[in-house]
Order: structure tokens, then sequence, then C-alpha cells
């Protein structure tokens, strides 16, 4: 087989199952995408190389990346992430940082992080669409959440869950590192 045809057959794959994902019919997908309902069908069933416009157009109405929609490694469900894969999202001359581990889109992205915070310093977030839900565990020192202005003491071995569709913040207001993990809920598209 060769790479197009391949990508061809990912392609209708992926689209079938991410619209069923998302509870959409065929209509409802041509209509949020501008793509008629008769290209989507000839998308999923592999008759048809859509331009890179059109695939475009229907990972943004599914709310995913066009990287996720042409995957054609789909095969067990196991994606393991080495540890020098995280990628770095921030970080401090003093030390601080914040890693994504691993991430997922089913059923809405679900991203799991590590974050390591140096004595004095923090982060703040602007909100998140709402339903967005943030778990998060202390695994050392003492993490102060700030959720809409007000401030929450989270001690090592202690974990908190907040919806993060508000303002919020992670400092380290003590005098030793402080390292969370945290996973972070967004809603699907609707």
């Amino acid at each position: 087989m060769s790479d197009l045809d391949q990508l061809t057959q990912a392609l209708a794959r992926n689209l079938k199952r991410w619209r069923s994902e998302r509870g959409f019919t065929l209509d409802a997908l041509a209509a949020r995408s501008g793509v008629s309902r008769g290209m989507v069908i000839q998308i999923e069933q592999a008759r048809t190389n859509p331009s890179v416009g059109t695939t475009v157009k229907l990972a943004d109405a599914l709310g995913i990346s066009i990287a996720t929609l042409l995957d054609h490694d789909q095969g067990p469900q196991v994606r393991i992430v080495p540890a020098d894969r995280a990628v770095r999202m921030w970080s401090t001359p003093d030390g601080s940082s914040s890693s994504l581990l691993i991430g997922v889109e089913k059923r809405g992205p679900l991203e799991l992080w590590k974050w390591r915070l140096m004595p004095g310093e923090g982060s703040s977030s602007d909100a998140h669409p709402s339903g967005t839900i943030e778990l998060l565990h202390v695994t050392e020192g003492v993490l102060t959440l700030v959720v809409d202005g007000v401030a929450h003491a989270v001690p090592a071995g202690a974990s908190a869950t907040f919806e993060s569709n508000l303002p919020h913040a992670y400092r380290n207001d003590g005098d030793e590192p402080t390292e969370v993990t945290m996973a972070v809920s967004v809603p699907p598209v609707p």
C-alpha cells in the first residue's frame, strides 16, 4: 500500500471515529465545517483525497488537530511517552518549570502535567473554557493555589480540584521547592 493510500485510509477511519465520538451526523459535520455532505461521505469511504484546506476545516469542526485527524498509527490504545519527550512549556533561571507529560483528545482534551516551582516563584493563567476541570496533587512543598483571587494552601500529600473557568495561579510562597502533578480536562467541542 502506498503512503497516499495509507493516508487516505487513515483519514477515512479517523474522520468516522471522531465524527462518531462527537455525536455529529454527516449533515452536522458538513454544516460545522463548510464541507459538503457528499465530500464528507467520499472521504469517509476513502474514495477521495481532499485538499489540505478541506482537511483543516474538518479537523477544526471536530475540535482536533490535523495531525490527530491524519494519524495512521492507530493501533492498540496504549501510548508511552518517554521522559525525554515531555514538552517543557516554561522555565525560569532559578529552576521553576512546567512540563506537559502526555495528553489525549478523546471526549475532550485531557492533559497530564508536572510542575516544579522554586521558592518565591509562580505562574498565573487566564480563565479556561467553561467546564474545564483541573486536578492536582502536591508531591513536595506547599502549593499556594489562587482561584478567582482566593488563595488556598495545598501541602505535600494533599490534592485539590477546581473548575478553571476563572483566573487562577500557582505559587510557591514557601522556602523549599514545590512539585505538583496536575491533570487538566477540557470539555469536548459542543
